[in-house]
């Protein structure tokens, strides 16, 4: 699925920290689509999305508002992504995000993913990218260590042979 110079982009989660769940969402006209995605996901391209506009070297306006970055209802996800990618198209000076499909390992020789292709503007990429960030930074804290999740009473870390990670 296309979906060429989106009316709006933005990603938020539902739910509380430890059990929220994310979303990426694009409107095209009438169009709503709402993809299931990890904080992970959410993450990175918060990073990849500044990276990409550094390297663009173009000024870029602020784009929407925060208080204009909340989800639309019905938000009813068409599938989980698996792997999202990112770029610059400069001869239309817009920011592409493909989403891929994630589809479960028993049916990976039955059917290929289903991608979804997106076009928005450089102000679109940076509100997503800024409220992205801030979607994050609200649920538990990451452990300096490994990455992960930590409760509040912290977690058993990966990164320290299994041993709890200072808090």
């Amino acid at each position: 699925m296309e979906l060429e110079r989106v009316d709006r982009i933005t990603s938020d989660a539902l739910g509380e920290p430890g059990d929220r769940t994310f979303y990426l969402q694009i409107r095209k006209g009438p169009d709503l689509i709402s993809v299931l995605v990890e904080k992970q996901h959410i993450q990175l391209l918060a990073a990849s999305i500044l990276e990409i506009l550094e390297r663009a070297g173009k000024e870029t306006g602020e784009g929407p508002a925060e208080e204009d970055m909340a989800l639309e209802e019905p938000i009813e996800p068409i599938w989980r992504a698996g792997r999202l990618s990112i770029g610059y198209e400069e001869a239309e000076d817009v920011v592409v995000l493909e989403i891929e499909e994630l589809v479960p390992d028993e049916e990976q020789e039955e059917r290929e993913p289903d991608h979804l292709r997106v076009w928005a503007t450089r102000e679109q990429m940076l509100a997503l990218s800024r409220h992205g960030a801030l979607v994050s930074e609200r649920g538990r804290p990451s452990c300096q260590f490994c990455g992960n999740p930590m409760d509040a009473d912290g977690h058993v870390c990966p990164a320290m042979n299994g041993h709890s990670a200072p808090t």
